[in-house]
Formats: structure tokens, sequence, C-alpha cells
């Protein structure tokens, strides 16, 4: 399986990544990556960039070394109503592709229900297109209810390989993730694998999710990674 799409990278504006956009832009380029997001943190991660850095991404060019970008935001869910951290004013003007994922730096959790109605909250903003590592047991979920929502919005479940790096001591992931993948392979919801790379060598890095998607026996057809033209008809993004 060709993976064309890895959209989930950062850069050194996320304060804690270590390369620049045309680093990131070559090494994407020389791993045959057809379509690579850059989607910085948003504003409620320490050490991020500011909001203006936003504004100002049209000033970038959308294809570089051959490879084309979608500039975005990985924005902050922050609270069990689903409250994001850039408001919509960004998502219309700034930004080319929405991700929204729970990070414990800046979530303030509930009840399983209640952290799973903020992160269904999000799903439903007709303006997010991808959850980020929705697995990774920061927050306590239900995930059959997020399954289902994601399938009635349109909006794709990413499969993070960083969620599984030693380093990162996300033990629940290998449990989450399964069923997450087990039940949109019952309710044929396609996925989404993320490197979520933060140095330009992970880019397109799917070693820790690619035996899972085996181990589950998990449908080709609805990984989202080799298919551009589905992607883009599924989220009703437009190809750059």
């Amino acid at each position: 399986m060709l993976m064309k799409l890895d959209l989930h990278t950062h850069t050194l504006a996320s304060g804690h990544a270590y390369n620049t956009i045309m680093e990131m832009a070559r090494a994407a380029q020389e791993k045959g990556v057809e379509y690579l997001g850059i989607t910085e943190h948003g504003p409620n991660i320490p050490g991020t960039c500011d909001p203006i850095y936003f504004r100002n991404l049209h000033v970038i060019p959308r294809e570089m070394y051959g490879v084309k970008l979608l500039l975005g935001a990985e924005l902050n869910i922050l609270d069990t109503k689903g409250t994001l951290d850039l408001d919509e004013w960004y998502y219309e003007h700034c930004l080319d592709l929405r991700i929204a994922g729970i990070h414990k730096l800046c979530w303030t959790p509930g009840t399983p229900e209640e952290n799973t109605h903020g992160m269904i909250t999000a799903i439903r903003n007709p303006w997010v297109n991808i959850i980020s590592h929705p697995g990774d047991g920061t927050a306590q979920l239900l995930f059959e209810p997020i399954v289902l929502a994601a399938k009635e919005s349109h909006t794709l479940l990413e499969i993070n390989n960083s969620s599984f790096k030693p380093a990162r001591g996300l033990d629940a992931s290998h449990r989450n993730y399964t069923e997450i993948l087990q039940l949109c392979k019952r309710y044929e919801v396609p996925v989404i694998l993320g490197s979520d790379a933060h140095f330009c060598a992970d880019i397109a890095n799917y070693e820790f999710v690619l035996p899972l998607l085996q181990a589950t026996d998990f449908p080709e057809a609805l990984v989202m990674n080799h298919q551009p033209d589905a992607f883009f008809a599924y989220t009703g993004l437009k190809s750059k």
C-alpha cells in the first residue's frame, strides 16, 4: 500500500518540533508522499505559534518539490462541550485542513460519557475534517458512538503512529486503537493513518499502526492514505 497522504505533521512553529516547512516538504518528496498536511498546534498548547501565524498562511506556496501542501491546525478540544481553541473565522479564511484532538495540557475532563459528548461535538463541527489520536488514552471515551458519529459526519478518525512510541508511555493505545479499528471495520467507516511527525524523518512513518491493521484484518479500501481522490471526496475538501 503506497501511502500518498500524510496529513498530520508539525514544524518549528509548533514549539516542540524540529524542522522548517521546506525541510518537511523535501522529506515528503523523498518518501513519495503526494499530499503533506502541516497542522501546527492550536494556541492553547504551551510554546506554539500565535494565532497571527495562521492568518498569514496565505503567503506560503501550496506546492514544494512536487508535494502538494495542506496547511492547517491541530485544534485543541478543550472541554466536554467540544470547545475548540480557534474561532470559525480562522477555519474559513486561513486553514486548508482542520484537525481536532484532545491534549492533556489543555483538556478539562469529565466522565467517559461527558468526554465522549465533547469529542462527538467536535466531530459534528462542519469545519473539522480529522480527529487526531482518539485512542491515545488522554480521555476516557466510549468508542462506538464516536465511530458512528464520524460515519454520519464524514469526519475521519486518525490512527496515530506516535501514540505507540514507547517514550510517550500511552499504555492504552493498543487496546483503544484495536477497538476503534474493529468498530470501523464493522460499520464500514474509513480511517486516516497519521504519522504526527515532529521531525522530518518521521513523515509517512506508520511502523506501529501497520501491524495493527494486519492484526485486525482491516480492509485496505477503508484506509484513506493511499486514495487521495477518495479522501477529498469523502471530506469535501478541495485538492490543491
